[in-house]
């Protein structure tokens, strides 16, 4: 039986806004947010409503309860599509969002499982160092971007220019991918079940993406790649780990290392060798 946990203080939404957002004379956000009063708490799970809180008050709350308290479990009810949900939580946790987050949630975690019951706005699990973020819909476009490792599943479509940037960890996209997927990618993995945009892994160092669909076109230096056992290996592994069935057959693209010159020197070292 979850029990009422008291903040302190009353909850002060900003006047005249339906998100509860207030500002200062200087244009800051909620500069002096309360504590929510409505945490309920069950041992090592906790859970409360979001929709009259602030960003402010959600992430507050969510840093108490994994920080302070202990709680290893947290259920956020109603997020309602507020920006910069469950930022920078850098321990072993579960969160659940029970609803869509808005933009940039999720961003430069370490270690937590996340799951979204709901859509995701831009950027979600950017810079994400590690853990495991699921959503159970779709998510907009710069998913993934920059992220560093850790495990994003997406079970929906996805906008432009996925993991764009990408340094390390998995992308796994159970739909269509929009275009400039892969732009700059420099390591890691995207595996995508559906359609992919054009100008996929444009400009792309190193890494793999894994297509079962169409692809409209490639990006520069984008090449298809040569299958392997290892590339069997990880696709089955990671649809098994995450519950995502059979796996359907995937074309492989890689880096063709044209563009970035990587076995030329610089002009100062040419100078240097001569």
């Amino acid at each position: 039986m979850f029990a009422s946990l008291q903040g302190k203080g009353a909850l002060m939404p900003g006047s005249g806004s339906r998100s509860g957002v207030s500002y200062d004379a200087r244009g800051l956000v909620e500069p002096h947010a309360d504590m929510p009063d409505n945490i309920e708490v069950d041992g090592g799970r906790a859970r409360f409503d979001a929709a009259d809180l602030t960003i402010r008050q959600i992430n507050m709350a969510l840093r108490k309860l994994i920080y302070n308290d202990g709680v290893g479990d947290v259920t956020v009810l109603n997020p309602s599509s507020k920006h910069s949900l469950a930022v920078g939580i850098l321990k072993r946790c579960r969160i659940h969002f029970e609803g869509s987050p808005g933009w940039f949630a999720c961003g430069l975690i370490d270690g937590p499982e996340v799951t979204i019951n709901g859509r995701v706005g831009w950027s979600v699990a950017e810079n994400m160092m590690s853990g495991v973020v699921t959503i159970e819909r779709s998510a907009g476009s710069l998913t993934g971007a920059a992220i560093r490792g850790g495990d994003l599943i997406v079970k929906g479509d996805v906008g432009a220019r996925t993991g764009i940037d990408q340094k390390g960890g998995t992308i796994i996209v159970t739909g269509d991918v929009g275009i400039n997927t892969g732009f700059m990618m420099q390591r890691g993995r995207q595996i995508i079940c559906g359609n992919a945009g054009m100008n996929l892994g444009d400009s792309m160092y190193d890494g793999a993406i894994y297509v079962a669909g169409k692809v409209r076109s490639l990006g520069v230096d984008c090449v298809p790649g040569d299958w392997n056992d290892a590339d069997t290996e990880l696709i089955e592994r990671k649809f098994r780990i995450h519950g995502l069935g059979d796996p359907p057959e995937f074309q492989k693209f890689v880096c063709g290392k044209q563009l970035h010159n990587y076995d030329a020197l610089e002009p100062s070292e040419r100078k240097l060798v001569i």
